[in-house]
Order: structure tokens, then sequence, then C-alpha cells
């Protein structure tokens, strides 16, 4: 085993004309989750309990799109959705229209401990968190004064809006885009998705990842992205562990995170070779990046996207935050 590794993201694709200061807020964020999940693996937890540890801090902050501050529904609420899988048995959770948990992350991990299931969604998640005790605020906990903006420009404009965090003006001159790029055929603007993730491989070898949102700004009620669906957003194996951002409908349709383990395992490439396959060759026309670490204690993050807010870290005292490539 070549020791634990980390890795951490806040979502592909970024505006090139995001200020310094948002920029650097989103590094500091970053830095100080993989600083809790080191510290975490240098006290030798486990990773699915450091993938958990280090979501629910991206959830808990509002600056990336996940747990307070997740994207706003067409009718203004918020609608999250998570997944958390641990690779030693191949064992998962996750839930979707997630309205009142404070830490969706959380319940998904819930659901793989504490249920016979795999997956809940909208009433039975909920009516199973209340029955597992866990904490719960009202929906407006999770609604932002720049949420709320950006869902007028997107309503204004009559499109989804992957970056609700580009400042009004840049937003603007986004959904005025002449080449909109398309989801399933029909025009959307599109910049950064700011989901959150988190890939741990730990000093005994053992995989986990972690994927949260709130999906799409201005999102039809009741859509479910790649974030909750094992293979798609989230996969972890003996090999490795992977969380994915980006276009979700593109990330569904390749099933990108379980790709990358499968060339792993059928075609005996490594972690850095089998991430840039999957990036070069599975996302057809989409966008989207990914985080992904091996049981080796190797850790790699691609994107095919103009930059993706990540970090990484190992156990020889390699550590990097960066957005752009």
């Amino acid at each position: 085993m070549g020791g634990w590794a980390i890795a951490v993201h806040g979502g592909a694709g970024v505006d090139p004309n995001l200020p310094a200061e948002r920029q650097e807020e989103a590094k500091q964020l970053l830095t100080r989750c993989l600083n809790l999940g080191i510290a975490a693996l240098r006290s030798n937890i486990s990773a699915i309990d450091v993938v958990e540890l280090v979501v629910r801090e991206l959830e808990t902050d509002p600056l990336f799109n996940s747990g307070r501050g997740s994207a706003l529904t067409e009718k203004g609420t918020v609608e999250m959705e998570a997944s958390i899988m641990d690779g030693t048995k191949r064992r998962c959770g996750a839930v979707s229209g997630i309205t009142t948990v404070k830490n969706p992350i959380s319940l998904a991990r819930l659901v793989m401990d504490k249920s016979p299931h795999s997956y809940l969604a909208f009433s039975g998640a909920e009516d199973f968190a209340r029955k597992q005790g866990v904490e719960t605020v009202d929906n407006e906990y999770f609604v932002t004064e720049d949420n709320l903006g950006m869902l007028k420009l997107a309503k204004e404009a009559n499109s989804i809006l992957f970056d609700y965090r580009i400042p009004p003006m840049g937003c603007a001159g986004a959904a005025a885009t002449d080449s909109p790029i398309q989801m399933n055929g029909l025009p959307i603007s599109i910049y950064a998705p700011e989901t959150v993730g988190c890939v741990v491989v730990d000093s005994e070898g053992r995989c986990a990842a972690g994927t949260s949102t709130g999906g799409l700004m201005n999102k039809m009620m009741g859509r479910i992205g790649d974030s909750p669906l094992i293979g798609a957003g989230t996969y972890a194996s003996e090999l490795c562990g992977v969380s994915c951002t980006g276009e979700g409908e593109a990330i569904i349709r390749s099933t990108l995170a379980r790709d990358v383990s499968a060339v792993m395992e059928y075609k005996g490439l490594n972690l850095q070779e089998a991430v840039d396959y999957v990036i070069k060759h599975r996302l057809d026309e989409g966008f989207a990046g990914l985080i992904a670490v091996s049981n080796k204690g190797e850790v790699v993050c691609g994107f095919n996207s103009n930059g993706m807010f990540r970090g990484c870290a190992t156990e020889d005292g390699f550590m990097e935050v960066a957005i752009w490539e």
C-alpha cells in the first residue's frame, strides 16, 4: 500500500472572469476541508468516515452548491441529493429530493448503514431521516440571497443556470451568450456546477467516495442528477474511489465514476491512465471533471471543462489546491 490520500472538489467548469476574491474564498474552503481530512487520516480514521466528515464541512459552508447554499428549483425551494460508497464491500447509500436534512451526506450514510436499501428519495427519505433522528431545519435555511438573485436572472433568461456563484453582471452576460452548450439537445447557459465531493484511501488501502449537491439553478421540480447515482456521480471499489462533477446528464450517460474502476480492472490501466481515458473517451460532447484515489495511495484530478475547484494531499506530504489547469 502507498499510504493514505485524499482529494476534494467544489465543481468543474469555472467562469474565467470569476473575481479573485471569490477564487481565494474557494481555495481557503478547500484547504480547510483538506486539513480536516488529513488530521482525521493521521488519527487512523477510516476512509468512509473521513469522506462523510469532509463532505459535511462542505455542505455546511454556503460557498459551494450543497447543503446550505444549494441551487434553487424553479419554485424557489431547495431539493438536495447525495451519495456515499465504501469500496471495501461496495456498500452504498444515496438520497434525493431532500428538503430539510441539514447534511444530506450523513443521511446517505444512514441509508447505507441503517436501512435494507441503497437509495431513498423525497418523502420516503425525509421520513427515514426523522426516524433516525438526524438534524433537520426549515427549507429556508438552505436559501441564500445570492441564490435568490441568480434564480431571478435564470427566470428572466428562461434558462437553467449552472453557475449561480457568478456575480450578477457576469451571470447576465452568461445567459445572453450566443453559443450556449446543450443538455439533452436543449440549450442552457453553463459555467460552474459547483457540486462538492471527496474521495479517500486510508492507510489500510480502503477506498471511499461521496458526492453532494443542490443540482441546477432553476431546475424542474423532481429533477435528479448524477450526484446520487452510484456508478455515475459516485463510485468506490477495492481498486479506487471516484467523485464526479459537471454536466450531470453526460455523466449519467457515461456512468463516469464506475468507468474509471472498470478500465482499471478490465484494461489494466493505472489510476492516471484510467482518469485520462474516461475524460477523453466517455463524455461525448459533455463537460465534466472528477477526483479519484487508488488503493495504492495515488490521487488524480481530471477534467475537460474550463477549470475545476479541487484540492488533494498524500501521506508523503504532497498537497495542492487549484482551480485552473
